[in-house]
């Protein structure tokens, strides 16, 4: 092993504070010693639903915002705006001042614990935090102590002391993170300390960087549970029905505007489990697809929505719900399965057509992803 670098899903928010003991760790070359305070609300979660829809209206008009369909939202419930406000309303005013010691993703907690620094992404500002990707990365000055960070938009919602509790160091994808693997986290792994600690990024955006999707026209297509559509660009042009473009993304000197699709693979896996009742042995992937295959284009009249876990673009709405009409008694689990696979593809479409038209064109695709293994999908 010659180094650690940590990708994972995006924004999956971890609150922090203070250990009762710090003695307990044992991790003298820890900051802070922090350690989570609550559970980490999953990348998913969508139960700031409320606290996006007020941060709206109440930051109208904020430069910060252009990134959510230049400026017309909403915002996802999955972005760290949305979820901090949460944890701040949820938890009550006394315990997020006076002890939630930090918020960050949970990428950059397991960092934390394995170099003793809490350090932010780059590249997960820029694309799920409203951070300008570019000038985050700046030294800051005592004129200028929050480089690229949307000053502004915390004032207008209420939290203008996010930004001093999200992590104040911001680190590009592959920049060394510290002086590396700690002692302690060295003897947990078996592993050597000063190992390099590499920064990662959200596992989608660092996918893209994988494939080689870092120049303008390409678009990387990340299929897994949800969708991404990623399409690189030299300019941060935002538009209505995208998100975007990122400013430093996926990489410092590049841009890069969005669509997607929040459940995809994942409501494959939620029909297979209950055509299986639970028995992951019982039917395979290959044989559904095989079943859906024999099936015409368009399931026969059954027509799916694949909302199932809120929309992400062209229309942002994290209350949207999946589902099936149309359903005969002529219909089986083939007709289910191929018509949740028509409705991940048309909602890619109209993703990929709402980039196109926001000038966001791209002359080449390049997939990864749960679905490349299936003919039929592709």
């Amino acid at each position: 092993v010659v180094g650690i670098c940590i990708d994972t899903t995006c924004c999956t928010v971890v609150a922090l504070g203070r250990e009762e003991d710090p003695k307990d760790r044992g991790d003298a070359e820890s900051e802070k010693n922090l350690v989570p305070m609550r559970p980490a609300l999953l990348w998913m979660d969508a139960r700031s639903a409320k606290q996006v829809k007020e941060i709206m209206e109440a930051a109208e008009g904020d430069d910060a915002l252009k990134v959510n369909c230049d400026g017309e939202g909403p915002i996802s419930a999955e972005w760290m705006v949305g979820k901090s406000a949460w944890l701040k309303e949820d938890m009550g005013e006394k315990i997020w001042n006076e002890d939630v010691e930090a918020v960050c993703e949970y990428q950059d907690y397991i960092n934390y614990r394995l170099t003793g620094r809490l350090v932010a992404s780059s590249l997960n500002a820029s694309v799920r935090w409203h951070w300008d990707g570019e000038k985050c990365l700046e030294v800051p000055t005592e004129d200028n102590p929050y480089p690229g960070r949307p000053l502004s938009l915390y004032a207008k919602i209420g939290i203008p002391e996010l930004v001093e509790k999200l992590p104040h160091t911001v680190i590009p994808p592959a920049g060394i993170i510290g002086d590396g693997l700690s002692k302690k986290a060295a003897e947990e792994l078996g592993l050597r300390p000063g190992l390099i600690v590499a920064q990662g990024g959200p596992d989608a955006f660092i996918g893209m960087i994988g494939l080689g999707c870092i120049e303008p026209g390409q678009m990387c297509l990340i299929t897994g549970s949800s969708h991404l559509h990623c399409v690189v660009a030299n300019e941060p042009q935002t538009a209505p029905g995208v998100w975007g473009a990122y400013r430093g993304a996926p990489i410092p000197g590049r841009c890069f505007a969005e669509g997607g699709q929040s459940s995809t693979g994942s409501i494959l896996r939620w029909a297979r489990k209950l055509f299986t009742c639970g028995d992951d042995d019982a039917i395979s992937y290959k044989t559904l697809d095989e079943e859906a295959a024999a099936i015409p284009p368009g399931s026969e009249g059954l027509i799916a929505l694949e909302t199932f876990q809120g929309s992400r673009t062209p229309v942002t709405d994290p209350l949207a719900r999946g589902g099936l009409a149309g359903l005969t008694l002529k219909h089986s689990r083939a007709h289910i399965w191929r018509a949740l696979m028509e409705s991940v593809c048309l909602g890619t479409r109209a993703s990929i057509d709402a980039l196109s038209a926001a000038g966001h064109s791209c002359d080449e695709i390049v997939l990864a992803g749960g679905s490349a293994r299936s003919p039929l999908w592709l």
